[in-house]
């Protein structure tokens, strides 16, 4: 379980998060909401131990990275965690085989040729045999998501996060990223903490939704009752209305 417990965040004069608390289920999903420019991204790195907050702590499974003394404790504590990136962030000089061994190698101390085994049974688990010796920029956005999420799973985390996983994607590779998360779900079992501000699309990955709005979390629940929900504010982001209380920037 990922637990946030009271945790605040400005830049400047600018509170992005202000005493935000959230428990993320081990073997759940859950996709945090809202509108462009309330925190998500913010709070997915306060997660990562990317960002230190100005208050309140982060627990994962048990580990306190807001508390870690060090950068060698906090990666210790991140290497239950594995990042799908909203662009797949791949290493467009290195093939598709080398970005998803990538993380073995930078993070382990492992034998050349249990990195390949581990590469090679990755690539095949995700379709991507015939592309392992592509570079990035040989792909489709559909297969860098793919490889993206392979690099990802490489380390054989407790945790993924996505990133803003559809942002910029037409709807059929849209649909294409949800399937893949569905299918590495249901194949891994991993904990998901979905960022993303594509409504009710993303229910079909959420077993948890939970909206930010002015630093706090506004609504919790399941797909179904946060669609239920009689917050003004959330049936507003949820019919993409311009009128209601959330204001236009």
């Amino acid at each position: 379980m990922i637990c946030v417990r009271n945790v605040s965040k400005r830049f400047g004069k600018q509170v992005v998060l202000s005493g935000v608390s959230l428990n993320i289920e081990d073997g759940k999903t859950t996709t945090i909401v809202g509108p462009s420019g309330v925190g998500k991204s913010v709070l997915l790195k306060l997660i990562m131990g990317i960002l230190a907050p100005d208050q309140g702590e982060i627990e994962i499974f048990g580990e306190n990275i807001t508390r870690a003394d060090s950068e060698a404790e906090r990666n210790r504590i991140r290497a239950s965690l594995g990042v799908l990136f909203q662009s797949a962030a791949l290493f467009d000089s290195l093939t598709v085989y080398e970005n998803v061994a990538f993380a073995l190698n930078q993070r382990f101390s492992l034998p050349r040729k249990e990195v390949h085994e581990r590469v090679v049974s990755m690539l095949s688990a995700l379709s991507l045999e015939s592309f392992a010796f592509r570079y990035p920029q040989e792909i489709s956005i559909g297969i860098r998501k793919r490889v993206g999420m392979a690099r990802a799973l490489i380390t054989q985390p407790k945790v993924v996060l996505f990133d803003e996983p559809n942002t910029g994607l037409d709807p059929l590779v849209g649909q294409e990223v949800y399937d893949l998360i569905k299918e590495c779900r249901k194949k891994w079992g991993f904990t998901g903490v979905v960022i993303s501000h594509e409504l009710p699309e993303v229910f079909q990955v959420s077993d948890r939704v939970a909206m930010i709005l002015q630093g706090k979390i506004i609504e919790e629940g399941t797909p179904a009752e946060f669609a239920a929900s009689a917050n003004p504010a959330v049936q507003q982001f949820l019919n993409g209305r311009i009128d209601g209380p959330i204001k236009i920037q």
